[in-house]
């Protein structure tokens, strides 16, 4: 009950724990750029992960663009068909398309990674593959991880698209904005690193995504729990590892003095 005892423990197996996900993107890295690579199931993860997460993602940036229109308007007293193009589309690019899509596809692509490699774990069949000398960073982390990495920029493209236009949707139809008008300022308030800002967080996000699910599943054990662990693990880390890198990350690009 010793509470410097606790505090070391915890500080001890957050260490180690921080330790086994380097070493295991120590291997997993090099072998997105190592022959052979498997393309086909690198296009067969791009439609995985991308593809089939574009209705989430989609729906989510619009009512997103949508409440923020909305927010912006009703704190605005003055110059709001000015502000609330502008803020929207500042917020969608730079923060919320990149981070909110991110966040969507953690829950669904990590749990999913982590669920299918966990199994693979458990039934011993990643331990065949090794026996069949094919490496499984290569044949099974490596696809994910590109295909991650590929397919979360164009994800948060489109994401950036869809919330401006829920943006646009509400001040149009429900704040009785001009269109044109609205779709000016929203140009206007716009710059290059605003949206490149935002996709380089979305790769990077795709990298955290794939690496967490490949390395809770790939480690599970214990059965059906220890894969129900693996996949809760998975979400959790790759949710809060994508709130830091965003911080990170927007430190880096819009910094004090820059």
């Amino acid at each position: 009950m010793n509470p410097f005892a606790l505090v070391g423990r915890f500080v001890i197996a957050f260490l180690s724990e921080i330790g086994r996900i380097a070493a295991f993107a120590s291997k997993a890295v090099p072998a997105c750029f190592m022959p052979p690579i498997y393309f086909r199931l690198v296009a067969q993860q791009m439609m995985r992960i991308g593809f089939f997460s574009l209705p989430v993602v989609g729906l989510t940036a619009f009512f997103t663009g949508g409440a923020l229109a909305l927010q912006i308007f009703i704190g605005s007293d003055v110059g709001a068909e000015t502000l609330v193009p502008q803020i929207v589309g500042l917020g969608i690019t730079r923060e919320l398309g990149p981070v909110m899509a991110g966040l969507m596809v953690a829950g669904r692509v990590s749990a999913a990674i982590a669920a299918e490699l966990g199994t693979m774990r458990v039934t011993e069949q990643i331990d065949a593959l090794v026996t069949l000398s094919t490496n499984p960073f290569k044949y099974l982390v490596a696809p994910r991880l590109i295909a991650a990495v590929i397919t979360m920029p164009i994800l948060v493209a489109i994401a950036d698209i869809i919330g401006v236009m829920g943006g646009w949707v509400v001040g149009v139809y429900s704040l009785d904005f001009n269109s044109a008008i609205y779709l000016k300022n929203t140009a206007n308030g716009l710059e290059y690193g605003d949206v490149t800002s935002g996709l380089w967080k979305a790769a990077v996000f795709g990298f955290i995504i794939a690496l967490m699910g490949c390395f809770h599943g790939y480690n599970s054990k214990g059965g059906a729990q220890g894969v129900g662990a693996a996949t809760t693990n998975a979400v959790v880390s790759a949710a809060i590892l994508i709130l830091a890198a965003n911080y990170v990350m927007t430190s880096i690009f819009f910094g004090a003095g820059r």
